[in-house]
């Protein structure tokens, strides 16, 4: 007898093509908002290892499979980013983005607030300048 798919924010949201559809609005934006220049400027101008690697990261973050640990080990998302300069402003800015594109996933509402609030936090956590 096979186990029932555990229910997680992964599933919830609809899974793979869910957080595919997430990752790509959401570099939509940063690519074409001009309010988020500063965190676009820290990207290379091909996105498509930055999208590859943020899907991953949510996939396991989200409770689906662990991508991102596989092929790179732990997220260790702090020290990933030291070679960044990560602003308060940048951070604001990766919200904007992340914000727009979560509003164009169907998901339950509480849901979506959960993981904006966590998404926050994360954001606020990556800062590493004055």
């Amino acid at each position: 007898m096979t186990q029932p798919e555990p229910v997680t924010p992964y599933s919830l949201m609809g899974g793979e093509p869910a957080i595919l559809s997430l990752v790509d609005r959401f570099y939509f934006y940063m690519d074409t908002l001009p309010e988020a220049s500063e965190v676009r400027s820290l990207h290379q101008a091909d996105l498509s290892s930055a999208k590859s690697k943020l899907f991953k990261f949510l996939s396991g973050w989200l409770g689906g499979p662990d991508l991102f640990a596989q092929e790179y080990g732990h997220p260790r998302l702090k020290q990933r980013h030291f070679p960044f300069k990560v602003t308060e402003q940048g951070s604001k800015e990766w919200m904007l983005c992340m914000n727009k594109a979560l509003y164009e996933v169907s998901m339950p509402d509480e849901l979506r607030k959960n993981i904006k609030q966590a998404l926050q936090d994360l954001a606020t956590h990556m800062i590493n300048t004055d």
